[in-house]
Parts: C-alpha cells; structure tokens; sequence
C-alpha cells in the first residue's frame, strides 16, 4: 500500500488490531448488558446537579468537559499513530552510487634481495590504499613459492591492518643492526608471515612464477592457451608488481613469458622497484623497465619522490578519471515524522490527564 512517495509494508496490521479492538468491545459491551439487572428497586440516588448549580460550578464543569474531549482526541490520536508505526512506513530511497569497476593486485617480492626493503614497500601500498575507493584489492608475495596475503576485497580496514601490520613486522630487518638486535619473538614473527614463500630448495626470487602466482588471483586469468582478451562486461585488472628482477634459480616463467600471459589476459602490470640504490642501473633493472613498459605497463623506482602519486595518476588515467555512476533505489523505514507526531500526542494526552486529576 502506497500513497505518493510513502508506503506501508505492513497495511494489514492496523486493519486486523482495530477488527480485534471492535469485537474485544462489542464482547465486553455484551457482557455487561447481561451482567447487569433489570431492576433495581428502592434504588438510592445522589445527585451533584445542585452543588454545580452555581456560575463557578457551571464553568469548572464546561472546563472539564473541554479537557477531557481534547484528552480523548489526543489518545485517539496517539492510538492511530500506534497503528501507523505498527505498518512500518517507508519510503523509496533513490541515490546515485559511484562504484570503481577493478581489481588490483600488489604483488611483493620477498626473497633475501628484496626483504630489507620490503617496507618501504608496504609503506608504499599502504599510499595506494589511502588514493583508492571501491576497488577490489588482493595481496600475494613470492620468493620461490607464492602466498596470498589476503585475496581480493574491498573491505580497506582489513586491508590497512593487514599491511601495517607487515609493515611493523618487516621493521627489524632493515640493516643489519636491526637483525641482530631482533628477539625471538620477532624472528618467529617474520617466519610466521613469510611461510610458504620458500617451497622449493636451492631456488629464490623466482619473478615470472610469483608474477603468474599474483595474476592467478583474477578472475580472467587463465594459464597458457587458455586465456584470452577481456570481455567488455569484465572487471578491468592492474597488477603492480613490487620486486629488483634479479633472479636465482630456474624459474617455470620467465618474467617475459610471465608478461605475455597477464598480456593476453588483459591484465595490466605496473612495475616498482624494490631493491638497494645502488643496483637500479643493472641490466635486470633495465631489463624489467623495457618488459613492464613493452606490455603497456609503467615502471617507478621506489626511490622516486613521486613514484606512488604518479602511478595512482597513471592508474587513475588509465581506467578513466569518472568512476561508474549507478543509481540505487531501496525501500527504507520512514518512521521519523510518525514518531514525532505520537510523542507529542501521548505527551499533550499525559498533561491533560494529570491536570484533569487536579
């Protein structure tokens, strides 16, 4: 039952309670014409007509009846608003949401190259969370053997709690002093955050497996022949991929194949350099700029002032500056006038009761 913009989801409610009110009325109003006696003889009566039959009297008597009408008028009143709460009113609430139709992975490298500067990667995307509304994030790091952190989800709380705290746990292994002052409790820490990571002997930092391992975590990725190009109602992908390429061991991907895979996905890979200062003139730096830059993806150093602001930037542009606009409609509770209205009909009936008394 709907009236303009206002509804009842209960409208049968207020029916049924005044259907049982009559009939608990009409039964009651029975039972005391039958409990009552025809006759009552030699009845006594006392009458008050002639102690109000006075100009005084006659006006405290108009007053009361006056008082007690409005009192009524405000219990019915209250009464209806009762009935009305009762169908629950309601309204159609129609907004305008603003949704961000993608998927990010951030992708961290966590072999013995990378792990002292894996903070300032953290640091890093907790930058990223901070720029970012609506998207579907997921965390995966490798270093032989890939683990996934936490996988895609919106929920930005356990996302910011999750990265600091990797970030606090990543604190001890900065330099070297910072390891030989460590606790063992910090050890098993970093222990704990890093299992399995390493799964396979005499092999680290293995880039093009951990690179297939995060893309592994989006929907459209599929492995070797059978991936292929996005479809247009998809959830658009980027992956950033946090690592200093150098690698140690025979890797079943190399970074290049690894590329061309997440390429004929539709995903695209950003990369961000995550090693000592020193080694972002070596070839596998190079290497990995001219690979990330070749499938469409950008490539920032960590030591860039602007590196983060300018991938969001890059991100942003990419995907397009206006988010997707959708509008919702929802039938929500309007209780709010319905209650007003009954708080001051039961408090007006309350004060004319107690002055009624009086």
């Amino acid at each position: 039952m709907s009236i303009g913009n206002l509804s009842w989801r209960w409208p049968w409610l207020p029916v049924l309670a005044l259907v049982l009110a009559m009939a608990f009325g009409l039964l009651a109003y029975r039972k005391a014409r039958r409990g009552k006696p025809d006759q009552e003889p030699e009845a006594r009566v006392w009458t008050l007509s002639s102690d109000l039959d006075t100009e005084e009297g006659h006006e405290a008597l108009r007053r009361w009846r006056r008082l007690n009408r409005c009192a009524a008028i405000l219990l019915s009143l209250a009464l209806l608003m009762v009935l009305s709460l009762a169908a629950r009113p309601a309204r159609v609430d129609r907004t305008l949401e603003q949704g961000h139709n993608r998927d990010i992975v951030l992708c961290l490298d966590v072999s013995g190259s990378t792990l002292p500067y894996d903070r300032q990667v953290i640091a890093s995307y907790l930058d990223l969370v901070r720029n970012f509304r609506g998207e579907r994030m997921a965390l995966s790091i490798f270093n032989s053997t890939s683990r996934t952190v936490f996988p895609l989800t919106d929920d930005y709380d356990m996302i910011t709690a999750e990265l600091s705290k990797a970030r606090r746990i990543l604190d001890g292994v900065q330099s070297q002093d910072r390891i030989d002052a460590m606790s063992g409790r910090q050890y098993q820490d970093i222990s704990d955050w890093l299992e399995g990571t390493q799964n396979r002997r005499d092999t680290t930092s293995l880039i093009g497996d951990g690179l297939v391992g995060c893309a592994a975590l989006l929907p459209q990725f599929a492995p070797k022949d059978h991936s292929g190009p996005a479809k247009a109602d998809q959830r658009s992908s980027s992956l950033i991929l946090a690592t200093d390429n150098v690698v140690s061991g025979k890797p079943t991907y190399t970074l290049e194949e690894a590329l061309k895979l997440t390429s004929a996905a539709g995903i695209t890979v950003d990369g961000l350099y995550s090693g000592p200062d020193q080694g972002t003139g070596d070839e596998s730096t190079r290497q990995m700029q001219r690979l990330i830059e070749a499938s469409g993806g950008i490539f920032l150093r960590r030591q860039d002032g602007n590196s983060i602001n300018a991938l969001v930037r890059r991100i942003e542009h990419r995907h397009g500056a206006d988010p997707r606009q959708q509008e919702q409609s929802s039938l929500v509770d309007a209780p709010g006038w319905w209650t007003l209205a009954l708080a001051l009909a039961l408090s007006g009936y309350l004060l004319l009761a107690w002055r009624l008394k009086r």
